[in-house]
């Protein structure tokens, strides 16, 4: 049985499912909630960040949260990972990632946090600026390495994708060719130096939204044949197949972001063939903000997809989707999914 942790503008949406349908348990209501990671070697502890008020861990499966991270100095925690390979003193090694950009360590459980502070040192890092608010710029999203411990890869929004062979002590600068606005990075145990980029970057050069590159960074490529749209925003793959991938995307920032221009739009991709727009049981591009997907790893040809159109579910590796039949509380409004995390109970 899965449980979906779904991360909104006003709450972490928690749902279980409950006979016929998914129950939805309200957590941090109140708290602009922005991104989700759970222990794979712990799976009731939960941490997720908040752009007002910080980051909060639970160790009970979301039932209870207490704040953490005292030594974060940014309450705006916009990204947050778990190396599945890296470990510490009986913990798995968190990352926190914060706007202004900055990257926190903690290798005690949440505990205590350290700056790694050479990530502002990069040569690129004056160049950096988020468009909506370009005195600042946040680090988007953060990925550890699956298999090699202490790598990481760190998505600056916007300029620059960079990466840590030693656990974030020392960084290397964005590469000529890597993508300049990541949004989501994926890597998967199957294709242990794949990396799966969502960028932003076809908004300001048509035509190289998706990247990838197949030696752990060190030159990319742009599979994008069949693509109209190339502002893209989330990918997720297949547990069981590097090769089959979902992702979203929009024109362009404003109709991904803005619910009073709002048109997006899913597509697939299996075995290098070209990009396939789906449509089959999903809501029409009107109205539709780029999608948060996500990929439960007990679950070959599983997807799902969080949306202000609702929660969906694809069992056959994303060609089709179904609307999950989601009983939310009273006066719930979710808006903006943020994140989305399935896991196995």
């Amino acid at each position: 049985m899965e449980k979906l942790y779904i991360a909104t503008d006003k709450a972490l949406a928690i749902a279980r499912q409950h006979g016929g349908e998914w129950v939805v348990d309200p957590q941090l209501t109140g708290r602009a909630t922005q991104c989700l990671a759970i222990d794979p070697q712990q799976p009731a502890e939960v941490y997720c960040g908040t752009f007002d008020q910080g980051l909060w861990r639970s160790n009970d499966a979301g039932k209870t949260w207490e704040n953490v991270g005292t030594n974060i100095i940014y309450e705006q925690v916009m990204s947050v990972a778990i190396g599945p390979s890296e470990h510490a003193n009986g913990h798995s090694v968190i990352y926190a990632g914060t706007e202004p950009s900055a990257i926190f360590r903690s290798a005690d459980g949440g505990a205590t946090w350290r700056d790694l502070a050479t990530l502002r040192q990069l040569p690129s890092a004056p160049t950096w600026s988020f468009p909506p608010r370009p005195y600042t710029h946040h680090v988007r999203w953060i990925t550890s390495d699956p298999i090699q411990p202490g790598r990481i890869y760190a998505a600056i929004e916007a300029g620059a994708l960079i990466r840590s062979f030693d656990g974030g002590e020392t960084w290397e600068d964005r590469k000529p060719d890597g993508p300049f606005d990541t949004h989501t990075l994926v890597m998967h145990k199957l294709a242990p130096n794949r990396l799966y980029s969502a960028a932003g970057d076809g908004f300001m050069q048509a035509g190289i939204g998706f990247v990838e590159s197949d030696n752990g960074g060190d030159t990319w490529y742009r599979p994008d044949e069949g693509l109209n749209h190339h502002y893209l925003w989330s990918v997720a793959v297949d547990p069981a197949d590097p090769d089959t991938i979902v992702i979203s995307a929009a024109h362009g920032p404003q109709q991904a972001h803005d619910p009073m221009s709002a048109e997006s739009a899913v597509y697939r991709r299996s075995h290098n063939s070209s990009w396939q727009q789906v449509r089959a049981g999903l809501p029409g591009e009107k109205g539709l903000l780029t999608c948060v997907l996500a990929a439960n790893p007990a679950e070959a040809g599983v997807f799902y997809m969080g949306s202000n159109k609702g929660i969906f579910r694809s069992a056959d590796a994303g060609v089709s989707w179904e609307e999950l039949p989601m009983h939310w509380p009273d006066n719930f409004q979710m808006g903006r999914v943020h994140a989305l995390v399935v896991v196995a109970e």
